[in-house]
């Protein structure tokens, strides 16, 4: 490869300098440099198409009220949902006929259910198909839930996409990064792509192309996984909706009415509200995000914590009472109403020591993996891991990690559960919350806006995912999520194990003096005050996991 022959041709000429440091500082840098050279993204040319790459929180809209919204001190803005907007939605699709959604995932079901229900109740003229690979095993869960050949919304997924206005493209990352060719050439003149992700976007630029400039390409991402989208849409009905939060994202608005169709799709997924973000900042927090606090993370303070109980005599049950259930039994619960800092401020003296030195502890090691991690998204790095990976599956399926010690006594306790006597265990407290401000002050510090933080770092974690991870477990979450998501947590997790057992577990037991600035930092958090303000506009019921619903779990056997 040309920069292997660079690379040689560099270190022969540094050889010939007399000073041996250097000629290895000269080699170093030349391979260095040439490697970096070959594995940057390719230059992409200018677009004359409108293309938004950096998070702006100031948007208009024709149709649907945008409010202000103190997150911190800065001002952002929102459109709130609620059913009581449906009315609204004619106006929001005009020129929209026939949606296709793509794909039988996590998020297709729900999206693909709320629309056709809430366009229905609207009144609107639209038809909602399903598209899928011809002879996929998901056409009768879609015939189902009422999609079929029969009534002409159920079909072959490129004649599906050749028929649509509305493209949603729900397939998984890397079925997309395989796929998108033939899918842009499938779609007609004129449709709007539709993304729940920003990873088509990270991955056509680490190649060095983009998307077709004769489209507009909006996203809406719903902050949780697509059972809880469905099951909250259900479960609101009667007060004026409830259901997960969304980012809305216009990259290129062709037809000038790109904004007002993606807040349309926002409010007919039930979202409580939308706030905007670009598809590049959504990939780059959402990638992260499910490899920290949301699922990687998690995964490895439980594991951690779980051996460190029992070294200090407490039985199996009870290390995994007082590592996972706190968390998902009681704390997400505080963090969920009240905020972060409630779960500190309802300690008793005594625990608040405890809370404090584990937290001082546990945040600067807790940082410099989310750091890697951030550094590894935004570099396209986290995405060549994904796509490699996927290339590699039928040589090295996937297994589960469910029959480990660790999660085989979680379904001894899940089963015997006192479920008003989960404790709050002030040390689990905090390793937790440290971890997730410290997952909050790399993406601020990485410009992301407080909506975004809060949405990926909090209320996806408490609304959604923990308390299906409550319900059925953690290794139940990492062995069922997203394909994306799954590599993530089982590459980073371990990494967050081991560095909690080495450096933060270890300067407690060595007596090292809690660092009062750190303590001092969370204390004062202005995030608190966001937090605050997006707990306000939280769904008005707390999601029922083990309720009827329409949709369905999607489980590895």
């Amino acid at each position: 490869p040309p920069f292997i022959k660079a690379s040689t041709l560099a270190l022969y000429l540094t050889f010939q300098v007399t000073s041996a440091t250097m000629k290895f500082t000269l080699a170093l840098g030349a391979i260095l440099a040439t490697t970096a050279a070959a594995f940057a993204p390719a230059a992409v040319a200018p677009r004359a198409v409108a293309v938004s790459t950096t998070a702006v929180n100031s948007f208009s809209s024709d149709i649907f009220e945008v409010r202000s919204v103190d997150m911190a001190g800065t001002t952002e803005q929102i459109v709130k949902g609620g059913r009581d907007l449906f009315p609204l939605l004619p106006k929001a699709f005009e020129g929209i006929k026939e949606i296709g959604v793509i794909g039988w995932g996590s998020q297709a079901p729900a999206q693909a259910q709320n629309l056709r229900d809430s366009l229905d109740e609207a009144g609107c003229d639209i038809k909602v198909r399903i598209g899928l690979r011809e002879g996929s095993s998901s056409f009768e869960e879609a015939r189902e839930v009422g999609f079929s050949e029969d009534a002409d919304t159920l079909g072959e997924m490129y004649d599906i996409i050749g028929k649509s206005d509305l493209v949603m493209l729900l397939i998984s990352d890397a079925a997309q990064a395989a796929l998108y060719k033939e899918v842009f050439a499938a779609m007609k003149p004129g449709a709007t792509l539709g993304l729940s992700h920003g990873f088509l976007l990270g991955y056509l630029e680490s190649i060095g192309e983009s998307f077709p400039e004769d489209m507009d390409v909006i996203a809406v991402c719903p902050k949780g996984m697509g059972p809880s989208v469905r099951r909250l849409y259900e479960q609101g009905k009667e007060v004026n909706g409830a259901g997960i939060n969304a980012s809305f994202a216009v990259h290129q608005d062709k037809s000038g009415k790109a904004t007002d169709l993606a807040l349309g799709w926002g409010v007919a997924l039930g979202s409580p509200f939308m706030f905007e973000t670009t598809l590049t900042s959504e990939y780059c927090s959402d990638i992260y995000g499910e490899r920290g606090i949301l699922l990687g993370a998690v995964h490895g303070i439980v594991e951690s914590l779980y051996r460190r109980y029992q070294r200090q005599g407490m039985s199996p049950e009870q290390a995994f009472i007082e590592s996972c259930e706190s968390i998902t039994g009681n704390i997400v619960k505080i963090i969920s109403t009240k905020g972060i800092k409630a779960v500190y401020d309802g300690l008793n003296d005594d625990d608040k020591k405890i809370f404090e030195e584990a937290y001082s502890a546990s945040y600067m090691p807790s940082k410099e993996i989310l750091q890697e991690i951030y550094d590894e998204v935004s570099s396209g790095n986290e995405i060549r891991t994904v796509i490699m990976h996927g290339k590699r599956i039928n040589k090295f399926p996937v297994g589960k990690i469910d029959g480990t010690d660790t999660w085989q006594v979680g379904e001894k306790v899940r089963e015997s559960r006192d479920e008003e006597n989960i404790p709050l265990n002030p040390f689990t407290a905090g390793v937790y919350v440290a971890t997730m401000m410290a997952q909050i002050d790399v993406l601020l510090e990485a410009g992301h806006p407080y909506s975004e933080v809060v949405n990926e770092s909090v209320i996806e974690a408490v609304d959604s995912l923990c308390p299906y991870m409550h319900y059925r477990g953690v290794a139940f979450m990492v062995d069922n999520c997203s394909f994306t998501a799954k590599t993530g947590s089982r590459k980073w997790a371990p990494r967050f194990d081991y560095i909690l057992d080495q450096l933060a577990y270890t300067a407690v037991d060595n007596g090292k003096p809690v660092n009062e600035d750190i303590i001092s930092a969370f204390q004062n958090h202005r995030v608190h005050a966001a937090v605050t303000a997006c707990c306000e506009l939280r769904p008005t019921v707390d999601i029922s996991v083990g309720a009827a619903s329409s949709t369905k779990e999607i489980v590895i056997e």
